[in-house]
């Protein structure tokens, strides 16, 4: 306890570190401020009433979690910061395919500052598309068929205002997640997203406890729960910084009278390179069909056709593990290029023992890193549909999708890697981190 304390006195010492943080908790508190501010033209009181009384175990409900409860709030922040994500995912897979997007992908920071601009301007459209279903969802809202929102309200200007105002809370929320990331600690956008599941959980937990103690739930499935809670936890931390090392010796070479080289090192391959997109990237796809669906709220087939999509069902759980599968190794891919390790290896005198340089060196490399991506691959995706299963065992859905491995993965690698930040910045001062060999292992 005394080391911790002692670190996070070195913390506030640091003038450019404690900045960063208190930046960051400052952006953090607007969005949860923005979670809160409910749409104008809406009946607050009626919106409430109804969140009452509407369940949770459905994919409107897991969508909540990731936005803390701006979706069931109304509020001005509803779409979170999904749009932006979905739209991330677009074009890195476009990359792939289309030789312009590729070519900018490999054109280094006038690339990277392009493909941006054209993923912001695709936020904006998915936003949009998604903020206009989130007005047919408002107006189908009703407490004794009188509306949360009233009939004189309703009309074109007021779908318009609403959209305006859901695509600005995104654009906005996206502008915030940069401005974290660029002077703040950690990654913005995947901070966002861990503290509205955080928020989530104060009520999560509370919602249990009052059906415990009504009786409705069992103790001891409860105390079971609990105790899987900890190994998921446990396999998360060993999934996050498992590696697999790979030796790779430098020949010596003699410059003027200095000698380099004639040393081992080390190339740490992950088990999970990709981290917490995978999971991020397939949920935000799984949402897609459940915003086309929201604008046919009067076709019973396609209503019907919804019940496949619920999060608690097979067919769901089946194309979200496949997907969060399909994601680790392309994300994984886009991260770590074994061509490009062995050609830096190959210009720098290095090679791995037994292994010719150059192309048989990049296919050593890329048929581990495939072996070792598989195991935590199918990790993930358990990990992901697990809540679908714990619900099925009594336990609330708003704790379910919390206990499950989607949320606990997003808040134990968001914290792992902003960690790993404040690490290197009291390293560099020459202060001991939160571990005691003043790194922490595996994210080296």
């Amino acid at each position: 306890m005394g080391k911790i304390q002692e670190t996070f006195r070195n913390i506030f010492k640091i003038h450019e570190l404690r900045q960063r943080i208190l930046y960051t908790l400052g952006l953090l508190v607007i969005v949860r401020i923005g979670a809160h501010i409910t749409l104008p033209g809406i009946d607050h009181h009626l919106l409430a009433q109804a969140m009452a009384n509407k369940t949770s175990d459905n994919l409107f409900g897991l969508y909540d979690l990731f936005v803390g409860g701006a979706f069931s709030n109304a509020a001005i922040f509803a779409l979170g910061i999904m749009p932006y994500i979905s739209s991330s995912i677009i074009f890195q897979l476009l990359g792939a395919v289309v030789p312009s997007i590729q070519k900018l992908q490999n054109e280094g920071e006038e690339g990277r500052k392009k493909l941006t601009q054209w993923t912001r301007y695709g936020t904006v459209l998915i936003s949009a598309f998604q903020a206009w279903g989130v007005t047919i969802h408002l107006k189908n809202i009703n407490i004794n068929g009188i509306s949360i929102i009233p009939p004189e309200v309703q009309g074109i200007f007021w779908t318009i205002t609403t959209i305006t105002l859901l695509v600005a809370g995104t654009i906005f929320m996206m502008w915030l997640g940069e401005q974290i990331t660029d002077r703040g600690i950690g990654n913005g956008i995947s901070l966002i997203i861990t503290i509205g599941i955080i928020d989530r959980l104060p009520y999560a937990l509370l919602d249990e406890y009052r059906l415990l103690a009504a009786g409705q739930r069992n103790l001891v499935i409860e105390i079971v729960i609990f105790i899987l809670l900890f190994f998921i936890v446990a396999g998360i931390v060993l999934v996050t910084d498992g590696t697999r090392r790979i030796p790779v010796q430098y020949a010596k070479r003699v410059v003027g009278r200095k000698v380099y080289g004639g040393v081992t090192q080390y190339i740490p391959l992950r088990v999970n390179t990709a981290g917490v997109m995978p999971i991020i990237f397939a949920q935000a796809i799984m949402f897609i069909p459940s915003t086309v669906l929201s604008f046919f709220p009067d076709s019973e087939f396609l209503q019907s056709l919804s019940g496949y999509l619920q999060y608690t069902s097979f067919t769901y759980s089946f194309v979200y593990a496949l997907m969060i599968i399909f994601f680790t190794y392309f994300y994984t891919a886009i991260a770590f290029n074994p061509q490009d390790v062995a050609e830096n290896m190959k210009k720098q005198g290095g090679f791995i023992p037994g292994i010719r340089p150059g192309k048989q060196t990049s296919e050593f490399i890329d048929n581990i890193l495939t072996k070792i991506t598989l195991p935590g691959s199918i990790f993930l995706a358990i990990i992901a549909i697990l809540p679908a299963f714990v619900s099925r065992m009594g336990v609330s859905g708003s704790f379910a999708r919390f206990f499950g491995g989607t949320s606990l993965l997003i808040i134990v690698q968001v914290a792992l890697d902003t960690l790993q930040q404040v690490e290197s910045h009291l390293l560099m001062r020459h202060y001991d981190g939160f571990m005691k060999s003043g790194k922490m292992k595996g994210r080296k």
